[in-house]
């Protein structure tokens, strides 16, 4: 089998585990119909024209590009009609699942009644509805809407408000931002400032000055007699060593995504919101992925009880039917802008499109009508139970996470918890897993931009016939990559 292509060119793992089997399995009773263009013609096209995101382009030189074609629910269908459980939900953003038609329908009112006006000095009747629907769900005095066009563009607009805000209160100096050690923020360069990776940093340095990165709370690597605490308090210190009056903002995820679903300790954003709070900086809950029922809340804040200043969003906004983000600021945050000539000078062309806005509406009501995030709260148990159950395997050290956001950490040892290196991570994750998991019709994620994992993060919707899938495919997988990975390090020692 060729090399799974999602990958990066730094090293880094893709988003998704993927590669071209030797050959197509059979279409099943329910593929799609063949489309009038042949198979054979996307890949050329592809391989010609299109240039895919964090993708080593060169892995398909000599395989074919996967191509996905159709989605129902759990599940979606390449090409050849070969059905795939997606495990990621595309990328942690079809909340509701695939092929929910309402929301196309939805897209294709707002179209004929007004495709498109900006947000720029005007405004349009789906943002304003949109923007009333998110404040009466955020927590809090979180009652202003920002629009973006997806989750950089979030976090990007965070940061800037946050300057712009004290500057407004008369502290121009604070401009930094403080995020944590293998958190992904974005690509912007903003975001890929308070981005804490550093292969998707240096290629691209010098960044947008003013970043710090602290430590994570991955307590898997840390000694056991730690305090439990001792990453929230890590936040105070860096404040104190820039120096609080130019510290603007601490940003963090409530689930951290980058080095594998990274829970919070009990107590750590109360403290956290306590430093914030002792020190004037402010505090922004980027929530593009734990968002919208993902942690089985509509804001993952909510799940660990701590109020941020902003919020940033999107992904399952709409579900990813269309491109859509927001900052969700508090009353105190927009204050400084709304008498005379204050102004916050900043947007985009797209932000709060009308046709997304729609969009969001619908997915929003589905969200609710089907009670999502009880359903995740009620199932996320089991989905634990099902990935806890593959412990017993040699290379299975740490099983975490929350809701429908979850991680296994891969090691070469678990009595150590001595990970893998990085030539031994690269035959482990492109060598053989991601391919072999696409191959087996599992679509989830392998990375080791921190230490080795696999990712799951299944659409809302998913319940016990999913995660039986999952294990299903999983077990005979891992347990062959330990035995692989076992045989692969004795020949190198040799």
């Amino acid at each position: 089998m060729a090399s799974p292509a999602n990958v990066n060119d730094t090293g880094s793992a893709g988003e998704v585990a993927s590669g071209s089997a030797s050959a197509p399995a059979a279409p099943g009773p329910d593929a799609p119909a063949v489309t009038e263009k042949h198979p054979g013609d996307w890949q050329r096209q592809a391989k010609r024209n299109l240039w895919m995101h964090f993708t080593r382009m060169g892995s398909y030189a000599h395989a074919d590009v996967p191509v996905i074609v159709r989605g129902d629910g759990c599940y979606v269908y390449d090409e050849h009609g070969k059905r795939y459980l997606d495990g990621l939900s595309a990328l942690y953003c079809v909340n509701i699942g695939h092929g929910r038609s309402e929301l196309g329908e939805a897209a294709a009112r707002q179209a004929k009644e007004l495709g498109f006006y900006t947000n720029w000095s005007y405004a349009h009747p789906r943002s304003i509805e949109l923007a009333t629907r998110i404040a009466e769900l955020a927590p809090g005095n979180l009652n202003r809407v920002f629009f973006t066009s997806g989750g950089s563009e979030s976090v990007e607009s965070a940061w800037k408000l946050a300057k712009a805000y004290h500057g407004a209160k008369g502290e121009p100096r604070r401009h930094k931002i403080i995020s944590r050690y293998l958190a992904y923020h974005g690509t912007s360069m903003g975001a890929l400032t308070a981005t804490g990776l550093p292969s998707l940093r240096e290629p691209f340095e010098p960044l947008t000055p003013g970043g710090r990165h602290v430590e994570n709370t991955n307590s898997y690597r840390w000694k056991e007699d730690r305090d439990p605490l001792w990453a929230a308090d890590a936040i105070e210190e860096a404040i104190l060593f820039e120096g609080p009056a130019t510290v603007a903002a601490v940003i963090l995820e409530p689930v951290q995504n980058g080095g594998g679903c990274f829970v919070p300790q009990d107590g750590y954003f109360q403290r956290v919101r306590e430093i914030c709070d002792r020190y004037g900086v402010l505090l922004i809950s980027d929530e593009v992925i734990c968002s919208w029922g993902r942690i089985g809340h509509m804001f993952g804040c909510e799940r660990f009880g701590y109020q941020p200043d902003m919020i940033t969003t999107a992904k399952g906004i709409t579900s990813a039917y269309a491109a859509l983000g927001a900052v969700i600021a508090g009353d105190h945050i927009a204050e400084p802008f709304l008498q005379g000539k204050a102004i916050f000078n900043h947007g985009f062309t797209f932000g709060g499109h009308p046709m997304a806005c729609a969009v969001a509406l619908a997915n929003i009501d589905v969200i609710e009508r089907e009670d999502l995030c009880a359903h995740v709260l009620e199932n996320e148990g089991e989905l634990r139970a099902t990935l806890e159950s593959l412990r017993d395997l040699p290379i299975v050290g740490d099983v975490r996470g929350a809701g429908y956001f979850q991680a296994i950490e891969l090691v070469k040892d678990k009595e150590t918890k001595e990970t893998f290196d990085a030539h031994e991570s690269e035959e482990l994750l492109r060598g053989y897993l991601s391919g072999e998991l696409y191959k087996r019709g599992l679509i989830c994620r392998t990375d080791d931009r921190g230490d080795p994992i696999v990712q799951l993060s299944p659409p809302l919707i998913a319940g016990r016939e999913q995660f039986a899938e999952i294990e299903s495919i999983l077990r005979p997988v891992l347990a062959e990559a330990s035995q692989r990975m076992g045989q692969w390090s004795s020949l190198s020692r040799a």
